[in-house]
């Protein structure tokens, strides 16, 4: 089985690896880091860059952690992006990082985390930065 932790180059992101790291150590499974964009911007603060992704795959190496890492530019939003990935490759938990937001915000603008916690078929992990 495997991990799967949705990965952006902010804290909330480092708190998610940090948490599917525990978690890949703790049940003896695969880590699958995903950062994803749907590329329609021309820049996207939370698509990793290649030295946010060094960084990772050197962590992880280091870590001993058995791991894939996968960058998706597709037409689709991060939350379906993430929520397809944990069913082609049968997460047995989904890894994802919270911001805090208002109230508001959410209703205005919707929430990938909302839409990840409510469409993936296996259990989330939602953790917050500092945690």
């Amino acid at each position: 089985m495997t991990i799967l932790v949705g990965y952006v180059p902010s804290p909330e992101g480092e708190a998610a690896l940090r948490a599917g790291i525990d978690e890949a150590r703790r049940r003896g499974e695969k880590l699958l880091v995903v950062n994803t964009t749907r590329g329609d911007a021309y820049v996207d603060p939370h698509f990793a860059q290649e030295p946010d992704l060094s960084h990772v795959s050197e962590d992880l190496a280091a870590l001993g952690i058995d791991f894939d890492l996968r960058q998706v530019l597709g037409a689709r939003d991060a939350a379906e992006e993430i929520i397809d990935l944990a069913e082609k490759t049968e997460a047995s938990l989904v890894v994802i990082g919270l911001r805090r937001r208002s109230a508001v915000g959410k209703l205005i603008m919707g929430s990938a985390a909302q839409q990840i916690l409510l469409g993936a078929g296996c259990p989330v992990l939602a953790v917050k930065a500092g945690s």
